[in-house]
């Protein structure tokens, strides 16, 4: 793959560290992410779809926001109906999704559209303008935010905050366990390249974070921790009054990430549809990712109010929640036997496990103030067919 030009990120993170020295991992990886008009995800540019480097369930078809829409309907009855309701979408990206679920609520449940208000939490400010004309059949419905007014405490709503592979992209703490105890990688500068240094943590928080799991690493091993995520979600618990939190994204239980057999951890990066393991290389240019620990959300969401209602992988949401009926209207409406074809390729990648999406993604469903909901996704799937 040929040569791109990083070299304006690469000499301010370069820079940064001649001037203060070396930077732990987590640091360079928000440099590489989030620095202001230069990082990954704040800098113009389609990052998703064909066009892009990664593809998320959004891409694959419309009928993945048509059911997050069905069961955020389900939560506003859950909730009895409140005269208004707050839909968050946190990590927006091109607006795809908040069109495909106010375009299905709309359809579905009129009352229900009129009393719902938007609001979309992106970090690079360019996208608010194509969400927006995307969007625009919405207004005034819609609004926006940066992840910085969450974070500080100036949002507050009652309704449903949903994100989609969001999480895996926060800035993580890279450690690995030696035999003389857990040590933390820092970056320093070798000439215009980044290399590593093991050294103790840059906080006792590291250390913590694995003891409350009781989880022991391997020496050699090596995994990250990602603090950003449990600050996130105390943000998010912060500002709902009433209402629930829909995390999608690719991740495991604590035991399976951070077991024996995962020695190197799950930090990847991803340019032009290709895996990459070398973070140190495209500064600012390729995406990098980290599995989500979806045993800390649920446990932390719980000392933060957010009772966890249901977990589980993303194929048992999607059926739970009405995959098979959209699946035979969009069949029923098609004009050939080659659209039914693509409609049922499509969906099947949603669901389908072992090179689908159906197993790698998973779903927690936290609530706030809302005592036993019976939500879609927790039906019993005896009574489904």
């Amino acid at each position: 793959m040929g040569q791109v030009d990083d070299s304006r990120l690469r000499g301010i993170i370069l820079d940064r560290i001649r001037k203060q020295g070396r930077i732990p991992f987590v640091d360079f990886m928000a440099a590489c992410l989030y620095e202001p008009g230069l990082g990954y995800y704040t800098s113009p540019g389609r990052k998703v779809g064909a066009e892009g480097d990664f593809y998320t369930s959004i891409n694959v078809h419309r009928v993945f926001g048509r059911l997050i829409a069905r069961e955020i309907c389900r939560m506003w009855e859950e909730m009895g109906r409140p005269a208004s309701f707050d839909i968050v979408e946190a990590g927006a990206g091109h607006g795809q999704l908040a069109i495909d679920v106010l375009d299905t609520i709309r359809e579905l449940n009129g009352e229900f559209y009129d009393r719902v208000r938007l609001t979309l939490i992106e970090a690079e400010p360019s996208l608010a303008a194509v969400q927006g004309e995307l969007l625009a059949h919405h207004q005034p419905k819609v609004s926006w935010i940066s992840p910085a007014d969450l974070a500080e405490g100036r949002l507050r709503f009652t309704g449903c905050l949903y994100s989609n592979e969001l999480i895996d992209s926060f800035p993580t703490h890279l450690v690995e366990m030696r035999p003389e105890g857990l040590r933390e990688a820092f970056v320093v500068a070798d000439e215009d390249q980044f290399t590593e240094i093991l050294d103790l943590p840059s906080t006792p928080e590291l250390e913590a974070y694995l003891a409350c799991l009781g989880i022991t690493l391997t020496v050699g091993q090596r995994t990250e921790i990602n603090l950003n995520a449990v600050r996130w979600l105390q943000g998010v618990a912060n500002a709902l009054e009433r209402g629930f939190v829909l995390t999608i994204d690719y991740g495991y239980l604590a035991p399976e990430l951070y077991g024996p057999m995962r020695q190197n951890g799950t930090l990847l990066c991803y340019y032009r549809h290709t895996i990459e393991e070398n973070p140190y290389i495209r500064v600012g240019l390729q995406d990098m990712t980290t599995h989500v620990d979806f045993t800390t959300l649920a446990a932390r969401g719980e000392e933060l109010g957010l009772s966890k209602v249901w977990y589980g992988e993303q194929y048992r949401f999607l059926v739970a929640t009405g995959m098979m009926e959209e699946m035979m209207a969009l069949e029923a409406a098609a004009k050939s036997e080659q659209e039914r074809l693509v409609i049922r390729l499509s969906l099947k990648k949603l669901i389908l496990p072992e090179g689908g999406m159906g197993d790698t993604f998973k779903v927690l469903v936290q609530a706030k103030g809302i005592d036993n909901p019976q939500l879609l996704c927790m039906r019993d799937w005896g009574k489904l067919f």
